[in-house]
């Protein structure tokens, strides 16, 4: 069994090791601000993500058994409304989640 101060040792190295990986993008990042690559990224980045994960998510769906997608089509199409409408994405992915809950509910 490791000692106390094994343990705390161990710790402080996981501390170090964790935050010098959570820390390194942010040092990183600030050479290359002004980059163009960067900007095109920041751009691009967002919607590719999210079309990825669309994809993914809907590929699982079974469409020739009930609920035939519905859940899945409800929370995409109040997603993507909410988030046309108003430019928020925490109020849109909430509600999205919230309509695909309730539609997986109720059918």
């Amino acid at each position: 069994m490791p000692s106390a101060a094994q343990t705390l040792l161990t710790l402080l190295v996981i501390f170090a090791v964790t935050y010098a990986l959570r820390l390194a993008p942010f040092l990183a990042l600030r050479r290359v601000r002004e980059s163009p690559v960067v900007a095109y990224l920041g751009r691009t980045m967002p919607l590719g993500v999210m079309a990825v994960l669309v994809i993914y998510t809907l590929s699982a769906v079974d469409l020739t058994a009930a609920p035939h997608g519905l859940p899945e089509a409800a929370g995409i199409l109040v997603t993507a409304g909410l988030h046309l409408w108003r430019r928020n994405a925490m109020l849109s992915i909430v509600a999205g989640t919230a309509a695909y809950m309730a539609a997986l509910a109720l059918l």
